[in-house]
């Protein structure tokens, strides 16, 4: 009997069909790449794949409930959809500095406006924050962004206090991070598929997106690109994620990470371009085959839990 890889996804349309045709091309036919089928589902429903590929489901909170019964029937589902539900930037710094990974100074922010159903007696133990020692740690420039969030959205630019207060006003109930800015000479993104399988690209976030992947120019480093793949392949275990997308800034030599909360990451052709595209749906394609004839045990999360022997995270004072 063929298994079925169910592929999850939502607006995108170049990646999710050519990855559900090359898994059953590379399987031989013995596996099948489909679409998930779902609609209102009975509490004693029965999900009929091998393995449940996600791109969509922080965006669809139904989708969200579905794959985790899913993973409770025992399938497996990429990525987990209980860490994905849990983790955050800030938590995932302090995941990456244990793993040895650099990352800028960063600290977590009080939301600017109230959350729903929260009043001002409900935030009795916070304390007003000392901004002072907020900009001395981080210096300026500085970057806002959401703790949970991706795709740019929210993030800000501050250079200076009056801009940094602008931005924070705009921020509604957004919990916040505010990270030092790398001033980099160069900058690297890199697919990590499997915990195994990494395609380092260079890559200019300051540009257009769909020129981000014209790079063909720069000169190749390939120390570098040695530790940036090292690093990504270090947090990507440490997270448990099996596609990820981790960026990386270089400062005076060190590759500071900077994005990998990526667990459903741009794989656009027209965004990525034919060389990276090819390779990340050949490489994923056979990376979920693998996990079909390979089956691994489930886990809450990824290898942190045994590498953080007594996590701390300092206050700013």
């Amino acid at each position: 009997m063929t298994k079925k890889i169910g592929v999850l996804f939502g607006m995108e349309d170049t990646f999710p069909w050519a990855l559900m045709e090359a898994i059953t091309a590379r399987s031989g036919g013995e596996i099948e790449g489909v679409p998930v089928e779902i609609s209102a589902m009975r509490d004693d429903a029965k999900i009929p794949y091998a393995l449940i590929f996600d791109r969509i489901s922080h965006e669809v909170e139904f989708y969200r409930i579905f794959l985790k019964i899913a993973v409770a029937q025992g399938l497996d589902v990429i990525n987990n959809p209980f860490w994905w539900s849990s983790d955050d930037k800030f938590f995932d710094n302090i995941v990456a500095a244990a793993v040895g990974v650099a990352v800028p100074k960063t600290v977590l922010l009080p939301q600017k406006d109230y959350p729903p159903r929260t009043e001002a007696k409900s935030f009795r133990n916070l304390k007003p924050v000392d901004w002072d020692a907020v900009f001395s740690y981080l210096g300026f420039p500085i970057f806002m962004k959401p703790a949970y969030g991706g795709g740019w959205r929210d993030v800000h630019k501050c250079d200076d206090r009056e801009s940094f207060f602008a931005a924070y006003a705009q921020t509604r109930d957004l919990c916040m991070i505010a990270q030092e800015a790398i001033d980099f000479t160069s900058y690297y993104r890199c697919y990590v598929l499997g915990r195994s399988r990494v395609r380092v690209m260079r890559y200019d976030p300051i540009v257009p997106h769909e020129h981000r992947y014209r790079t063909e120019h720069l000169e190749r480093e390939p120390e570098l690109e040695a530790r940036v793949r090292d690093d990504a392949l270090k947090l990507c275990d440490a997270l448990g994620y099996d596609l990820n997308t981790v960026e990386f800034a270089i400062r005076d030599g060190t590759p500071y990470a900077i994005d990998f909360m990526n667990p459903a990451p741009d794989a656009d052709l027209e965004s990525v371009g034919r060389a990276n595209f090819d390779w990340v749906v050949e490489n994923m394609a056979d990376a979920l085959i693998e996990r079909v004839r390979n089956p691994m045990p489930f886990e809450l999360a990824g290898s942190w839990t045994r590498r953080m022997l007594s996590p701390t995270v300092a206050a700013v004072r």
